[in-house]
């Protein structure tokens, strides 16, 4: 009788570690083998690998174009994005995710693995200069949560490119399913703001 129980007990100890396992490789998204590892590097690049799917808030104040050819900070485009601050769905701020797969806010299996990685880096300006925003990449949550997550904290942009970076170390980034992410408010931006970027990406480069 003591044989059975303990046999038991050592199967349901397994079980649960296969169970556990069969958990962790979930949670984990395709591996990326090299960097720089881009969000957007020119109009319908190839090496481009989310996509900004996740309008949020007053959604219907956003306008996108990720084709803008004037004065990109390389190749032949860059992504214009206008705010107008019009609180169309009454929530006083919008944003915008690149995500993957498409609209995906933690229901569907995806995401990348980008463990490696030291940075995000991207450069930025605004049309007239004073436009605030935040950037921040992960924090999306559900059945397939993103595994960390980081932002800049509030940015004021200049009318001249710049550029900018969110500090990856020591962070978990085994599952990222929502690898971009750009945030504004009506408060900070009454009148609405339109502002560029270009060249965004992960780097495994520490300078």
């Amino acid at each position: 009788m003591k044989k059975i129980i303990l046999l038991s007990l050592m199967l349901s100890v397994l079980g649960s570690s296969a169970l556990s396992a069969m958990d962790e490789d979930a949670l984990k998204g395709t591996k990326v083998k090299k960097f720089p590892f881009y969000i957007y590097d020119d109009f319908r690049s190839k090496l481009n690998n989310y996509i900004p799917s996740g309008w949020m808030g007053d959604h219907g104040d956003i306008k996108i174009q990720d084709n803008h050819k004037t004065d990109p900070k390389k190749g032949k485009t860059c992504m214009k994005i206008i705010y107008s601050a019009e609180k169309k769905q009454g929530a006083g701020w919008a944003g915008i995710y690149w995500q993957n797969p498409a609209n995906n806010w933690g229901t569907q299996k995806g995401g990348f693995d980008l463990t490696g990685a030291k940075k995000i880096l991207f450069y930025a300006k605004g049309e007239k200069g004073g436009e605030i925003m935040e950037v921040k990449f992960g924090g999306i949550t559900g059945q397939y949560s993103d595994s960390d997550s980081a932002s800049t904290g509030p940015i004021e942009l200049t009318k001249k490119w710049k550029l900018y970076e969110i500090d990856l170390t020591d962070l978990d980034l085994s599952y990222i399913g929502g690898g971009f992410c750009v945030v504004f408010t009506a408060n900070d931006n009454p009148d609405g703001c339109t502002f560029y970027f270009d060249e965004v990406f992960y780097t495994d480069k520490v300078k």
